[in-house]
């Protein structure tokens, strides 16, 4: 009896362990989880989270640039997100004489809050099933390609449709691999202005070496706010729109949070691949993340070194190098969790599982049966493609004075023509007038050179000749493979070495110059190598993903009909979800705890003077010193940060953390090293989201930036 109950208990013990995957339509609560969500604590209703009728939690949640989450955090549009989201926008305005990375920034008043040209937010209004539309015309046996075209041609109805005479905007996305279909209306701001950032010492604080990892102590948020004119409806920046009043803001709660509690996330993860078959997970273990990681480890040497050497070029190559970083450090982690948590071999037992049942269910197997075994010979015959692919996207393209000359291959185009159409001449080059100082603020030739050797060179010792442009092939024979001199030729030569030169060339152009462009060192190579990745590479890949989509629709209905019962969560794509778990400490290896919070103190215990990542501004010395903490003060110390079982990836950086009451408590930033392979197989026992707690944010804008009117437009409860 006594083994019994182990057994029993152990059981559940699981399935409540299992309960904190998923990243769930917000729209669906009702009809799936709610009632988990509220045994495992939830004090809120679904339509307190979700509702289109009523304000509901969702109106507070933004997608923010396009790539990360942020919420309201007041009545008057104050938008908060993570510092590493709003990095880019940061450095935009940093100047050696105002270094905003290096000293932080908080707006005096409205007046003082910078504009963010090219930076929109978006709320989503609503989430509807449409699925049943797309089923009437998609037939079985029609090819992929019609299927494609299909689909295009009846989402454009829909949404033009959805959105007529509306300000609004709505995109038709596919789920469960395209099983199903959704219409999301959204409403997007444009004139977006920075408010308030952290200094990097405590928005970056750890820096690489912290990244993904716990315990962790980075100060991770920024502050913006959303404008509107003057009826409160979106606008392009004008001097005169006036802070945006949203349809809710979120209540922030600094009681802080205990072992136990329920946490909900709410946001738009990016990209997960939670149903792959073994096959792909093995390409992903054994080349793919190898390689990638191998080619930014040496793009961040090269980083690393020229932003030590100059304070202008650390703000010139801060954006891309934490950008570069963190997928670098992420796919190291995925390949570890994954190799440790036997993820290739579950999902092989998986297969075993899943054949079995076919065999069983001959219905399902005239249907299914040949779908492992053409997704096994798809990445088989495709692994050269797949890893040149890796090495064009990861080296060839490295060097961005390259990149960037094909820009002008639109001008090409239009000289070249039998009838030069002027007004579109006149468009291309004020276009391309308009990408210099963008690309030249940011951009240095010396350290460009080193990519060029570097990268290169790599290029060259891992992509087989018979995939590579024959130009290039005759180019390193003309240098004796010297990428050197090679490259002490083409940025020597070439027009696009600096903007002063790129301006005059552009100003005196004419048609008959496209010559210069054409036979330019830097565009010829850069052309060549596009020209072949477009025709032998990118085709392949692209045959394959077509053919991976019909493939990976057919075994994800598969897996929902051999199992019915279960609770199904679709991959990621950007959309907004809501993941839910408690807050837990963990143990990642044999002999080792971590408990679930860190605080002010494990700043000062990594603090390491004049440190490139752990060192800690003197005004921070002097709050801990005084212990100066305010309302935010903790067992004698400030919290910084916690951990929980919330099921997160990119994408949801940014995003509220909120307690059961639905109020917030952090932002998520993070997802600690060893459970990064969540985007793949998520393992309860290691995974867990990293959250900056709302009280280290208050207490550094409210004592260290001294920014109290920010402070009071918000609603705080404890």
């Amino acid at each position: 009896m006594k083994k019994t109950l182990i057994v029993i208990f152990l059981l559940l013990n699981t399935l409540l362990s299992r309960a904190d995957e998923g990243m769930w339509f917000p729209q669906l609560l009702q009809q799936l989880n709610i009632a988990d969500m509220q045994m495992r604590g939830l004090k809120i209703t679904a339509e307190d989270i979700y509702s289109v009728n009523k304000s509901s939690l969702k109106d507070a949640i933004v997608l923010f640039g396009g790539g990360c989450t942020g919420e309201i955090i007041s009545k008057q549009g104050l938008l908060l997100t993570n510092h590493h989201c709003g990095f880019g926008e940061i450095q935009s305005h940093s100047t050696l004489e105002h270094n905003y990375l290096k000293d932080g920034f908080w707006a005096q008043s409205l007046k003082d809050e910078l504009p963010c040209p090219g930076l929109s937010v978006s709320f989503i209004i609503s989430i509807n099933d449409v699925t049943a539309q797309f089923n009437e015309v998609l037939k079985e046996g029609m090819s992929e390609q019609t299927r494609n075209e299909k689909i295009k041609e009846l989402a454009s109805q829909i949404e033009k449709k959805a959105v007529d005479g509306t300000q609004y905007e709505a995109k038709v996305r596919q789920f469960f691999s395209g099983n199903e279909f959704y219409l999301i209306t959204t409403e997007t701001f444009n004139d977006v202005r920075m408010v308030g950032a952290p200094p990097s010492s405590i928005g970056k604080f750890g820096g690489d070496t912290d990244n993904w990892m716990w315990p962790r102590h980075t100060g991770d948020f920024s502050l913006f706010r959303i404008y509107a004119n003057k009826e409160n409806k979106p606008s392009a920046y004008n001097e005169e729109n006036i802070p945006f009043v949203p349809r809710s803001a979120l209540t922030i709660n600094i009681g802080g949070v205990s072992e136990g509690d329920f946490t909900m996330v709410y946001g738009f993860p990016g990209r997960t691949q939670e149903y792959i078959s073994s096959y792909a997970e093995e390409m992903t273990l054994n080349t793919t993340n190898p390689e990638r990681i191998k080619v930014r480890t040496e793009k961040l040497r090269i980083m690393d070194n020229a932003m030590r050497s100059s304070e202008q070029l650390h703000i010139q190559y801060a954006a891309k190098q934490s950008s570069v970083s963190n997928g670098w450090k992420k796919w190291q982690g995925e390949s570890k969790g994954l190799t440790e948590s036997n993820g290739l071999e579950k999902k092989v037992m998986f297969e075993e599982e899943f054949n079995s049942w076919l065999n069983n269910n001959p219905i399902q197997k005239q249907k299914y049966g040949k779908v492992l075994p053409a997704l096994q010979m798809l990445y088989s015959s495709n692994r050269p493609y797949i890893s040149a692919n890796n090495y064009y996207s990861e080296a060839a393209y490295g060097a961005e004075l390259l990149a960037y000359s094909l820009n002008f291959q639109g001008l090409v185009d239009i000289s070249n023509t039998t009838q030069i159409d002027q007004n579109k001449l006149a468009t291309e080059k004020n276009k391309l007038f308009n990408t210099i100082s963008d690309f030249y603020r940011d951009f240095d030739l010396q350290t460009d050179k080193k990519f060029f050797q570097s990268l290169l060179l790599m290029f060259d010792k891992n992509v087989p000749d018979s995939l590579k442009p024959i130009y290039f092939i005759q180019q390193r024979v003309n240098f004796n493979g010297n990428f050197e001199k090679w490259s002490d030729y083409i940025y020597t030569k070439t027009i696009f070495k600096d903007s002063v030169t790129v301006h005059k060339f552009l100003e005196s152009y004419k048609p008959g110059m496209s010559k210069k462009i054409v036979n330019d060192p830097a565009y010829k190579l850069m052309e060549s190598i596009a020209s072949i990745y477009k025709l032998n590479i990118a085709a392949k890949v692209n045959g394959m993903t077509l053919e991976l989509g019909r493939l990976n629709r057919l075994y994800m209905a598969a897996q929902r009909e051999m199992n019915p019962n279960k609770k199904y969560y679709p991959d990621a794509n950007s959309t907004l979800r809501v993941a839910y778990g408690n807050v837990k400490s963990y143990f990642p290896r044999d002999g080792v705890k971590y408990n679930y919070y860190t605080t002010l103190d494990g700043i000062m215990e990594k603090y390491i003077k004049g440190s490139e990542e752990f060192d800690v501004s003197p005004k921070l010395l002097e709050l801990y010193q005084r212990k100066d903490f305010g309302p935010y003060v903790f067992n004698g110390t400030v919290p910084v940060a916690f951990i929980a079982t919330n099921h997160t990836t990119g994408g949801n950086s940014g995003s509220p953390v909120l307690n059961a009451y639905g109020q917030l408590i952090g932002t998520n930033f993070d997802r600690v090293w060893e459970g990064t392979m969540s985007d793949i197989l998520f393992n309860p026992e290691i995974c867990r989201n990293i959250t900056l707690d709302i009280r280290y944010t208050l207490f550094v804008i409210d004592k260290y930036g001294e920014a109290k009117r920010l402070i009071q437009e918000m609603d705080i409860v404890k």
